[in-house]
């Protein structure tokens, strides 16, 4: 317990918190610990240094403020029924500390004042207009209405638009459509609640202008979506908690074309069923009533909260497992500036695909329909309209009868009936379009040239063409389990000295995040699943996707760049494998085993081929008897099978024990699905007719092999376990040279698929640098660069109450020239906040995060650039960025798993001068990701693991010597030859129409704006 000594010098006494408000608003009927009041006052009540006084109705309503009791802090504001005049005079009376000031409480019952208040302080309301009216229906001949608009005094508003009561606490908000029903409005309100003037969560919910409906979870409550409040935000909640003096208040944000207005301030309000702001809310209400009353006390958070000393540990807290890389700071003078995390997604169904050749003139007229009429454009149709009538066109082509198999010279016809059955199976599949999770690819590959009508000009035509449809490559349950919990490693161990700190850190200004995703479903909702862990955020993913995560294909997607170069590979891959080579040395270098032609490819690659397949048909055959017993009518191998239920798989985040325990597949696929994917894997691996391996299928193999180890060990498939040894000892040679025979090469080909991603973090690593350097500038001239606001004196006596300092608002203008366009904040005048209270590390320190989230080839790629750079011939005298252990480290890590990742984090050493290069230290990790086989029978802890299906993520692994010192300097000159040039990003475009207060960051607000899905009609270019 902390005691208080009187100024006497006596023994103490706890601080009293005097708790004025009606009594439903701190207890909810017999449910008095759901309320967020209750919550937060408990865990204050838990630290041991405050006595909460309850006044409660009777003594509020009836008895004299002389009677009242008397307290050191007062907890006070108004809601129907409360005698606000009557408090008022007991604060004179009494003069408690008033974490929300109760005269300009009066303010938010008129919304009229509200709007004229925000205006006042500068902060931006959306376009209004006052109607003044005596009695309903009152003519007034300012005012006129008609079917899709109104006009009040000459400002038309355009349907739909929102019309609200002058009264702040009448919520009769009514919408008005246009006529066409339709509506086009997207908007998303924004709840933003302040504890403090440095401290706000945000959540949204979708505006009722949109459709009318309001969207409820399972429970009844509505759907409220986790927000990232830009910088411009931040400071407007910063200044509606100043501006209306209300310590703890909530007020609505609306975002609409590129900027964000205040529409409501609503005074005191706290968030709902949110654990980590109950957390955080008392910790700051703490520092608050200490800085009030004992400020000769330490407010620092303790590592363990208290209310959370007997709190059970979280079951699959223990999933990553801790490394030898994170090597921490070198000394007190070092801070951490930024964290850039490149990761792979989690584990999936395996993925599938069907190729076919195409001659029919409605496919063909399909792909000239969506790629707009050019004959040698290839199409992507991901859209549920585009496989719409992908589907339309494949019923009509599909024979309605099965061909026999009398005939050898009918094969290839009755393989492309096959062919197209199976896409019309899995386009029919669930009977709806989830098209993330299914695509198809068309690619003209032979041409004619015909007449045009005027029978002058000639065009093309094309009269061939590939179809590739893409499906499968769900992420499992597994996987999402891993991405939660890579998070929440992240959140405990990337960021020195923060611990739960971190949270605090992402709610004020002072942690600037952003994460991105290709636009792989899959990778998209690891992306989503790590942001849980990481934000100790709650609820289902989908929002928290829709919220948090950007998507941008060009840089974490395709390889079409280096296509050429990796069938070049390849090519010579299966040309080492299949002549049986036992060692092919590069330039006859010896020196280490990485340099050599198809390092790592087993010495008997050759030999292993043929038992591949010799396993792979037995496992097929015990598959097909499964299948059999489940359907009978199943008269042939070759049967097309429907593919996996792709709306089941999704989301689901527990084991199906029903399923295990009646003997059936894990997940949506049934033994139906799980053959046709084994019969496919059989198949394409070996041409019997051609005698001829495809070395391309090895990866496949091993990727069924290990899902049915994984998630099928109850099946019990006999020769599974051989069949995984021989496809792994395989894929380990083959994945890694897939991008690359030898390090020359995988330097290429790497730096040609993640050319855009390492210019990408180039520019993240710089525009730190830039932004670190500005505030070293500002700290040391602070009476000369620190600008503070100069407010009414009745504001700065509000302030210093509330702890803020008048140097505590400092601008920093970054002073870099050329800027990532999405890295938006770093574009405009920037207001750095006082974080203290947050009782982090080092309380000035802004940290820059930045998420991509991807798959395996540009995690090779980026890791081929980052070891083998030094081998361009501009770098020759240059060591790698990778010290030697670390190459022999990489060189024996076959694969790059499931979540694998590299962490870059830049640290700033405070003490060298600022253009010292060693100012600024980078320091490199990786992870192998869920590497561990399937098999392992020595691990207990993997075992437990494998009862939920799931596979323990590998710690991060040095890249560097302890004691060495990469500095950014070096990192920029050996990685920019291989990465895009900041000034080949595209710039960032400021729509016309803005001025004023959105001019620097009307850029900054429509990205963020196209960015959120329920813009359908955003422009999907901007970033």
């Amino acid at each position: 317990m902390v005691e208080m000594e009187e100024e006497g010098g006596g023994f103490g006494k706890k601080i009293t918190i005097g708790v004025c408000v009606m009594e439903k608003k701190v207890k909810c009927g017999s449910e008095v610990f759901s309320a967020p009041m209750g919550q937060i006052l408990d865990r204050l009540q838990s630290f041991g240094e405050f006595e909460t006084i309850y006044f409660g109705d009777k003594v509020i309503l009836e008895d004299p403020i002389e009677s009242w009791p008397i307290c050191d802090c007062l907890i006070a504001f108004y809601s129907n029924g409360y005698p606000l005049e009557k408090a008022e005079a007991y604060a004179t009376l009494r003069k408690p500390f008033l974490v929300n000031e109760l005269e300009q409480q009066h303010l938010l019952h008129d919304r009229r004042k509200v709007y004229e208040r925000l205006k006042l302080y500068g902060i931006p309301v959306p376009r209004y207009a006052l109607v003044n009216r005596e009695v309903a229906y009152q003519e007034l001949d300012y005012f006129v209405e008609e079917e899709d608009f109104v006009e009040v005094h000459g400002q038309r508003f355009w349907k739909p638009f929102v019309e609200k009561p002058i009264h702040g606490d009448d919520h009769s908000i009514m919408i008005y459509y246009p006529s066409s029903a339709g509506g086009g409005m997207k908007e998303l309100f924004r709840k933003v609640y302040t504890v403090g003037p440095e401290y706000a969560h945000a959540e949204a919910r979708k505006s009722p202008v949109v459709d009318g409906v309001v969207m409820r979870n399972p429970d009844g409550k509505e759907v409220r979506y986790p927000v990232l409040l830009t910088p411009t935000e931040k400071q407007m909640a910063r200044e509606v908690c100043i501006a209306f003096r209300q310590g703890v208040c909530g007020f609505d944000l609306l975002r609409s074309d590129g900027c964000s207005y205040v529409c409501d301030v609503n005074g005191w309000s706290f968030v709902k069923n949110s654990h980590k702001y109950y957390d955080d809310a008392a910790c700051v209400l703490r520092k608050m009533f200490l800085d009030a009353k004992a400020p000769h006390l330490s407010s620092v958070i303790p590592p363990t909260l208290p209310w959370k000393l007997n709190e059970p540990v979280q079951p699959s807290e223990g999933l990553t497992r801790q490394g030898s890389g994170i090597i921490g700071t070198f000394g007190q003078s070092e801070e951490l500036r930024c964290v850039i995390a490149i990761i792979r997604h989690g584990d999936r169904t395996p993925k599938q695909k069907v190729k076919l050749k195409v001659t029919e003139e409605k496919l063909l007229k399909l792909m000239l329909k969506y790629n707009g009429g050019r004959p040698r454009s290839e199409t992507k149709l991901k859209s549920a309209i585009q496989l719409q009538d992908l589907l339309d066109a494949t019923r009509m082509l599909v024979p309605r009868t099965r061909q026999g198999r009398e005939s050898d010279s009918e094969t290839e016809d009755v393989e492309h009936a096959e062919k197209l059955r199976q896409v019309k199976a899995v386009l029919e599949e669930g009977g709806h379009f989830s098209g993330i999770y299914r695509k198809v690819q068309l690619k003209p590959l032979k041409w004619v040239k015909i007449t045009k009508s005027n029978g002058e000009e000639e065009e093309e035509r094309p009269v061939e063409a590939l179809m590739v449809l893409k499906y499968g490559g769900v992420l499992t349950h597994a996987g999402r389990k891993q991405a939660e919990d890579l998070g929440r490693y992240f959140r405990n161990n990337m960021y020195p000295g923060e611990g739960t700190g971190l949270l605090r850190l992402h709610s004020t200004y002072r942690h600037d995040l952003k994460i991105y995703s290709s636009d792989e479903g899959r990778v998209q909702m690891s992306a989503a699943a790590f942001a849980k862990g990481l934000l100790d955020l709650e609820g289902q993913l989908t929002p928290i996707l829709v919220s948090l995560v950007s998507k941008d294909s060009s840089m974490l997607d395709g390889l079409d760049n280096a296509s050429i170069e990796m069938e070049e590979a390849k090519a010579r891959l299966n040309e080492i494998i299949t002549s049986g080579a036992k060692t092919v040395q590069n330039n006859g270098s010896s020196e280490v085993p990485w340099m050599a032609d198809g390092a790592g490819l087993p010495s008997n690659a050759s030999e292993l081929l043929p038992k591949l397949v010799q396993l792979t048909k037995k496992v097929t055959e015990q598959v097909r008897l499964h299948a059999k017993d489940e359907d009978e009518e199943l008269a042939s191998s070759d049967d097309v099978i429907r593919p996996y239920d792709q709306g089941k798989a999704l989301g689901k985040t527990n084991i199906d024990v029903d399923r295990i325990a009646a003997g059936l597949p894990c997940g949506s696929e049934g033994f139906l699905l799980m053959y046709a994917r084994w019969k496919k894997l059989e198949r394409d691996l070996y041409n019997e007719r051609k005698e001829r391996f495809d070395i391309t299928q090895i990866p496949d193999v091993y990727d069924s092999c290990k899902y049915d180890l994984l998630h099928n060990a109850h099946l019990n498939l006999e020769g599974l376990d051989e069949l995984f040894k021989v496809a792994q000892l395989l894929a380990d040679g083959v994945i890694p040279n897939e991008y690359g025979i030898n390090p020359k090469q995988k330097l290429k080909i790497g730096s040609k698929i993640a050319r855009r991603l390492l210019g990408k973090v180039l520019i993240d690593l710089r525009n730190t640098r830039e932004e670190a350097i500005s505030v070293a500038e500002l700290k040391s001239n602070q009476d000369q660069d620190s600008i503070s606001k100069k407010p009414e004196k009745e504001d700065a006596e509000y302030q210093s109450k509330l702890y803020v300092k008048t140097d505590d608002l400092r601008r920093i203008s970054t002073t870099s020239n050329t800027m990532d366009q999405d890295d938006d904040d770093d574009k405009e005048t920037k207001y750095r906040l006082d974080p203290e209270y947050a009782n982090v590390k080092t309380p000035e320190r802004h940290v820059r995060t930045r998420l991509y989230f991807t798959s395996e080839s540009h995690i090779h790629s980026l890791m081929n650039v980052l070891r083998y750079c030094n081998l361009d011939e501009s770098l020759q005298e240059e060591d790698s960025l990778v010290c030697h252990n670390g190459l022999e480290r990489l060189y024996k890590t076959k694969e790059l798993d499931y979540m694998s990742y590299i962490v870059l984090r830049m640290f700033e050493n405070t003490e060298v001068a600022l253009e010292d290069p060693k100012r600024f230290r980078v320091e490199m990790t990786f992870s192998r990701g869920a590497d561990l086989s399937p098999l392992e029978k020595n691990d207990s802890e993997a075992a437990s693991l494998h009862q939920e299906h799931t596979l323990p993520i590998m710690g991060p692994e040095r890249m560097q010597e302890v004691g060495s010192y990469l500095t950014l300097e070096k990192m920029e000159r050996m990685v920019r030859p291989f990465a895009m040039p900041a000034e080949d990003f595209p710039p960032p475009s400021t729509p016309a129409g803005f001025s004023g207060y959105f001019a620097k960051s009307a850029a900054v607000l429509e990205r963020l704006v196209n960015l959120w899905p329920f813009h359908k009609h955003a422009n999907s270019s901007a970033k």
